[in-house]
C-alpha cells in the first residue's frame, strides 16, 4: 500500500496506484493538519469574518458578500455552474490519477475540507471508482475549474462514473458500496475545484508512458542498426563523455550493451566512413529527449505534491491568502516541452524507416519486399510514419504561449496548460505507431542479415516480437500489424523487461 502524506508522493508510487490499482492509505500526522486547517474554517464562518470563498463569490464576484446560511448553497452552486467540460472524457487511468493527485493535495492540510471529504476521495480511488472528465474545457488558471468540477459531482452524488469496465451514474454505485454522497460545505468546493490536478494527472500519465517508450526507442534503434549493419565506433564511450551531457552518455551506453556481442554491426571503414545522422546521431537526439523528460519528471513530482487551491489557510487560520498557485504554467511549459522531445523521437524514427525502405540508401531488398514489384511491403507503412511525424508538429505548437483573458478580466491571464498535456498525449500514441512501424521494418532487415548473427539482447527482443509481429512473406493489411504493435508496446513496462534480463538497463536517466 501507498502512504499519502501531501508532500511525498512519487511518480513510481503513482505508476503502482494508477496502473497496478495499488491501494491508498492516508497519514494520521495529515490528517491531523487537515482536521486543524477545518476547524480555521468553521472559526472563520462563526466569526464572520470576511474570507474570500468562504463568505464571498467567486473570480469578477469576489466582492459579493454571502450570507452565513447560504455558504453551502454557495458551495453546491459552484460545482454546478463550473461543471462545463465538453468532448470525450479523459482515459480511465487520467481520472484515476485525479483522485490521487486531489487527495494528496488537500492532504497538506492548506485548504480547510474536512477530513471526511478527503476519505471519500480515497474510498473512490481505492474501490476503483472513477469520475467521467470530460476532457475539454479548462485554461489551467484558476486551476482545471471545469474538469475537477465533474470529479466533484460525484463525491456529492451525481454525474457518472466508470465501474467494473462500465460508463454507470454516480449514486446507484456509490450506494451498492455503501458510500453516502457528501454535501459539501464552506469552501470545500472551491478547494476542491480549484487546483492543476487535471493538468497534472494527464502529464503524470504522459510521462510514464513516455519514459517507456524513450526506453524502447533505444532497443528499436539497436535493431535498426543491425539491420542497417551500421557503424558501432559512434557509440564508443569516449565520444560522449567529451561532450558531457549524462542522458547522452546514458544512451550510448544502453545500445552498446544492447549491441555488445553483434555480428551485424560494422567498423568505420569496414563497409563506409560514416552513417546518416539518424543511425550515427542517436545519443545525441535521443538524449536530449532524455534530459526533457528529467526536467518533465521534476515538474511533475513538485506538482503532485504541491498545494495549489486558493485561498490558503496558515497560522491556525490567522493568516488566510489568496494567491495564485492554482496558475499552470510550471506544468504548461513541462508539457509542451515534453511535446517537442517526445515528437523528435518521431522524427528521427522515421528517418530511420526510410534508411530501412529505400533501395537507394541500403542494400535490403526495395521496401522490404518480399516479391518488390508485385508486391509493395513496407513502403506505405513509411507513409504512415511521415503521416504521424507531420500531424506531431502540428500539436508540438506550443499551448503555453497562447491565453485569454476570462472572468471579466479578473483572470486575465492563463496557462491553457490542459491543452498541452492532452496534446502530449497524443504525440505520444503517434509516436509509438511510428516507433511501431520501425520495429516491424528492422525486424525484417535484421531476417534478412541472418538472425543468427544478432546481438544476444536483440535477438531475444526479435524473438519476442515475433510472437506479436509475423514476418512479411506477402502483403497483408499492415495496419493491424502496426495497431498490434503499438499495443504489445504500450504494455511493455521496460523496466520491469530489463529486470528479466542480465543486461538490464545500465546508466539510467531516473
Amino acid at each position: 500500500m501507498v502512504e499519502l502524506t501531501g508532500s511525498t508522493l512519487s511518480l513510481e508510487e503513482a505508476r503502482r496506484v494508477i496502473f497496478e490499482k495499488e491501494s491508498v492509505f492516508l497519514s494520521e500526522a495529515s490528517m491531523v493538519k487537515v482536521q486543524k486547517s477545518r476547524e480555521a474554517v468553521e472559526r472563520i464562518v462563526k466569526e464572520k469574518r470576511v474570507v474570500y470563498g468562504i463568505n464571498t463569490g467567486f473570480g469578477k464576484f469576489s466582492d459579493v458578500l454571502i450570507d452565513q446560511g447560504d455558504v453551502e448553497e454557495l458551495q453546491l452552486n459552484l460545482i454546478h455552474s463550473h461543471a462545463c467540460g465538453v468532448g470525450d472524457p479523459f482515459p480511465e487511468e487520467v481520472s484515476r490519477a485525479m483522485l490521487l493527485l486531489r487527495a494528496n493535495a488537500l492532504l497538506k492540510g492548506y485548504s480547510g475540507v474536512r477530513p471526511v471529504l478527503i476519505e471519500r476521495l480515497i474510498e473512490l480511488l481505492n474501490k476503483q471508482i472513477h469520475p467521467v472528465v470530460p476532457q475539454q474545457g479548462s485554461l489551467g488558471a484558476s486551476g482545471d475549474l471545469a474538469p475537477l468540477s465533474h470529479l466533484a459531482l460525484v463525491l456529492m452524488g451525481e454525474g457518472e462514473v466508470y465501474y467494473k469496465g462500465e460508463v454507470q451514474p454516480a449514486l446507484p454505485v456509490l450506494t451498492k458500496e455503501s458510500i453516502f454522497p457528501i454535501q459539501l460545505q464552506a469552501k470545500e468546493g472551491l478547494a476542491l475545484i480549484n487546483g492543476t490536478q487535471a493538468m497534472t494527472a494527464m502529464g503524470v500519465i504522459g510521462y510514464l508512458e513516455a519514459e517507456d517508450l524513450a526506453y524502447q526507442s533505444e532497443m528499436i534503434a539497436s535493431l535498426t542498426i543491425e539491420g542497417l549493419r551500421g557503424i558501432i565506433d559512434a557509440f564508443d564511450e569516449d565520444v560522449h563523455i567529451a561532450r558531457g551531457y549524462p542522458q547522452q552518455v546514458a544512451t550510448a551506453s544502453r545500445i552498446r550493451d544492447y549491441l555488445k556481442d553483434s555480428k551485424l554491426t560494422t567498423k568505420q571503414g569496414e563497409l563506409r566512413v560514416q552513417d546518416a545522422y539518424s543511425l550515427r546521431c542517436i545519443p545525441q537526439v535521443h538524449g536530449a529527449s532524455w534530459q526533457t523528460l528529467d526536467y518533465v519528471k521534476e515538474k511533475l513530482e513538485i506538482e503532485m505534491n504541491a498545494a495549489t487551491d486558493n485561498p490558503l489557510i496558515f497560522d491556525d487560520g490567522n493568516k488566510v491568502i489568496s494567491g495564485g498557485n492554482f496558475h499552470g504554467q510550471p506544468i504548461a511549459l513541462a508539457m509542451d516541452f515534453m511535446k517537442i522531445a517526445i515528437a523528435e523521437l518521431a522524427n528521427i524514427s522515421e528517418r530511420r524507416i526510410e534508411r530501412l525502405v529505400n533501395p537507394q540508401l541500403n542494400d535490403l531488398t526495395p521496401f522490404l519486399s518480399p516479391q518488390p514489384g508485385l508486391q509493395s511491403g513496407a513502403m506505405i507503412m513509411q507513409y504512415a510514419a511521415a503521416s504521424l511525424v507531420s500531424e506531431n508538429k502540428t500539436l508540438a505548437h506550443p499551448a503555453s504561449v497562447d491565453s485569454i483573458p476570462s472572468s471579466a478580466n479578473q483572470e486575465d491571464h492563463v496557462s491553457m496548460g490542459t491543452i498541452g498535456s492532452r496534446h502530449a498525449y497524443q504525440i505520444l500514441q503517434n509516436t509509438r505507431r511510428v516507433l511501431a512501424i520501425e520495429l516491424i521494418c528492422s525486424l525484417q532487415a535484421v531476417e534478412h542479415r541472418g538472425i543468427d548473427l544478432m546481438a544476444e539482447a536483440t535477438r531475444e527482443f526479435y524473438e519476442n516480437s515475433r510472437k506479436i509481429i509475423p514476418s512479411i512473406t506477402k502483403d497483408r493489411v499492415f495496419s493491424k500489424d502496426i495497431e498490434k504493435t503499438a499495443e504489445m508496446l504500450t504494455s511493455l513496462h521496460w523496466q520491469q523487461y530489463a529486470r528479466t534480463r542480465k543486461s538490464a538497463i545500465k546508466g539510467g536517466n531516473n
